[in-house]
């Protein structure tokens, strides 16, 4: 969720900085060239006082013509700035550089035009640091008595103001990377506080959905909301653990209390037999179903005790564990005519040893009932990544598709094997006990014919652990 909710907040910073940035930049590149222009404004203002005192007229006009053309060369070497006096018909009155004419076109020329009207020319337009060659161009009238008489008009270079633009900006740039780094960081932290819950929730329903009803969400951190969502979450975790306490409770309970009534029926059947004729059929058939009903509520407790007991995890040679539970096996296997080997190597995990034997002894019991005289049952032993596994395969008629996505199901039987000895439960019982440890239990389809068991077990131990 943060790669889907963190680049959408790093785009919606960035958009907002360069929103801010743009204008800024621009603010920051007029406020320059205007500073540039108010000073071309005064230098044109002062030559305009010394022009107006010079006519064509006698030795005196020579002398202020001299003294104009004087400051225009002092202002010329000293900035590097073309600055000139010109007649309302463009003569020359003084400039500097000497080689210097008035533009005949241009944005020049329309300033030249504009101060004749006995107005400032307007400013100039903007300058951007990519703009090499532009310059800067301002002129204003020379009045005498009330009319124009000729033009002050400066031409300057633009190099000193470019780089004073870029410089801005490239502060601006480094401010706005800056901002984007510390809007990031927050980002990050603001992104992992709200998510922080979310992700903790997300861990406390894996734990619940794989049978660790005890999980719970601390309920201290991250918005209002999802405080109040975690709240929730372990009100309605309790109750659901309330609820599986008391139907585990209420099995336990049924089956050890039909126990002892069982026990005496089963009695009385016994001794009710020894007044009948031997070999009853009757006899034999309540026999066998009171039996078969005592197996049934022996498997309900202990399915109920799988359910509700907490593994105690350690660190397990599996692979010793599956040849002994081989080996325990192997003598009804031998009665049975059934060939059970064993092809375990040394696989460590974390496994509760008592479960996992539990459930190993289930699977093989169930290969065992399947697999007929001369065939073969295979317990073998590996690891994978993080998991470490069991994998018994038997030789039996196997199952169909959908008896395979139907196995491990309380009480389901296959339609084919009803008359086989058996509650339905002993699979159950299996996965219920791989999973209080983190394992599971899958079954596949073994060519050419019979079925693959397969139980895995984690290899490292988990937080919860």
């Amino acid at each position: 969720m943060r790669t889907r909710l963190l680049p959408l907040l790093i785009v919606l910073m960035a958009g907002v900085l360069l929103a801010l940035g743009f204008p800024l930049a621009v603010s920051l590149a007029a406020a320059q060239q205007q500073r540039v222009v108010v000073d071309r404004i005064d230098d044109t203002v002062r030559f305009a006082a010394l022009a107006q005192f010079v006519t064509d007229q006698g030795p005196v006009p020579d002398e202020r013509r001299s003294t104009l053309q004087e400051q225009l060369d002092r202002y010329h070497d000293t900035y590097g700035i073309r600055a000139g006096v010109f007649y309302r018909d463009g003569d020359v009155m003084a400039r500097a550089p000497r080689d210097w004419y008035m533009p005949a076109e241009g944005e020049g020329r329309e300033a030249f035009q504009e101060a004749l009207t006995g107005r400032r020319s307007e400013d100039p337009s903007q300058v951007w640091p990519w703009q090499r060659g532009e310059r800067l161009v301002v002129a204003s009238p020379v009045v005498r008595d009330g009319d124009v008489v000729a033009v002050v008009f400066t031409d300057s270079p633009t190099g000193q103001l470019r780089s004073r633009v870029l410089r801005g900006w490239l502060l601006i740039v480094a401010g706005e990377c800056v901002a984007m780094l510390v809007a990031v960081g927050a980002a990050f932290r603001l992104t992992g506080w709200v998510l922080r819950p979310v992700r903790i929730l997300d861990a406390a329903t894996h734990d619940i959905a794989t049978g660790r009803m005890n999980s719970r969400v601390a309920a201290a951190g991250g918005p209002p909301e999802l405080r109040r969502l975690a709240r929730s979450f372990n009100e309605m975790a309790d109750n659901v653990e309330e609820v599986l306490e008391q139907q585990r409770a209420f099995v336990a309970d049924a089956s050890h209390q039909l126990r002892n009534p069982l026990a005496a029926l089963l009695l009385r059947i016994e001794l009710l037999a020894l007044e009948l004729p031997e070999g009853n059929a009757e006899i034999a058939s309540v026999r066998t179903e009171g039996k078969r009903l005592a197996q049934v509520l022996d498997d309900l407790l202990d399915l109920a005790l799988a359910e509700h007991a907490s593994a105690e995890l350690r660190l397990t040679d599996i692979g010793e564990l599956a040849a002994e539970r081989v080996a325990a096996w192997r003598p009804l296997a031998d009665e049975k005519g059934v060939l059970l080997s064993s092809e375990a190597v040394a696989v460590t995990a974390w496994a509760d040893p008592v479960a996992l034997s539990s459930a190993l002894d289930a699977v093989i019991d169930n290969a065992l009932k399947f697999t007929p005289q001369g065939e073969e049952v295979t317990v073998t032993t590996a690891s994978q990544g993080n998991t470490s596994t069991i994998v018994v395969t038997d030789r039996g008629p196997g199952l169909t598709d959908e008896e395979l996505s139907r196995i491990g199901d309380r009480f389901w039987r296959s339609g084919h094997h009803q008359n086989v000895k058996g509650s339905g439960l002993g699979l159950s019982i299996s996965r219920a006990l791989l999973a209080a440890g983190g394992g599971s239990i899958a079954y596949a389809h073994h060519e050419p014919h019979g079925l693959q068991v397969t139980l895995s077990v984690p290899r490292t131990q988990s937080d919860d652990a």
